[in-house]
C-alpha cells in the first residue's frame, strides 16, 4: 500500500522569496483525485497556520488571510461547499478543518492553472523550460562548473 500513496508538494513565498517548503508522500491512501488533493491542501493549510503564529511571535504584523494556490477547482469547492454527497462523503472528517480555516477568512483558495502551480516542480518531472521557469520564481539559481 506505501506505492499508492500519493506525493504533494508546497511553497511558501514571501516577498517573492520561497521561505518554506515540502515535498512528501501524504499520510494516507485516498480513494479519489479529489481527496488525494484535498489532503494535500489541508497539509499545507496547517503549514500556514504555523507559519503565521511564528511570523507573529517575531513581531511581524498579520496582513489578512493566507493566500494558498490551488490548481483544483473540486478543492475549492469542496472546502466553500459543506454539503456532502457520494462522491466526497467517503473524505475523513479531521479534513474538513480546512472549511473552518476558510470560513474564518485565515486562509483563501485561489485557483491557479496547472502550468503556474510553482509547486509541481516538488511532485513531477517537467519539461525543461517549465523546470528552468518555476525554478527562477521560487528564486533558485543554477550554478554551473561545478563537478
Amino acid at each position: 500500500m506505501e506505492g499508492r500513496k500519493s506525493t504533494f508538494g508546497y511553497v511558501f513565498l514571501m516577498n517573492s522569496s520561497a521561505v518554506s517548503w515540502c515535498s512528501e508522500k501524504q499520510p494516507i491512501v485516498t480513494l479519489s483525485t479529489i481527496e488525494a488533493e484535498f489532503v494535500a491542501t489541508v497539509v499545507c493549510a496547517c503549514q500556514g497556520v504555523w507559519m503565521k503564529r511564528i511570523l507573529k511571535e517575531l513581531g511581524h504584523l498579520d496582513e489578512g488571510c493566507t493566500t494558498m494556490m490551488c490548481d483544483n477547482s473540486s478543492t475549492i469547492k469542496l472546502s466553500k461547499n459543506p454539503i456532502m454527497h457520494g462522491r466526497n462523503k467517503h473524505i475523513d472528517v479531521r479534513f474538513h478543518f480546512l472549511r473552518n480555516l476558510a470560513k474564518e477568512g485565515t486562509i483563501e483558495l485561489v485557483h491557479c492553472g496547472s502550468q503556474d502551480q510553482v509547486a509541481d516542480i516538488m511532485t513531477k518531472p517537467l519539461k525543461l523550460e517549465v523546470f528552468q521557469k518555476f525554478r527562477k520564481l521560487l528564486g533558485v539559481c543554477e550554478i554551473s562548473g561545478i563537478n
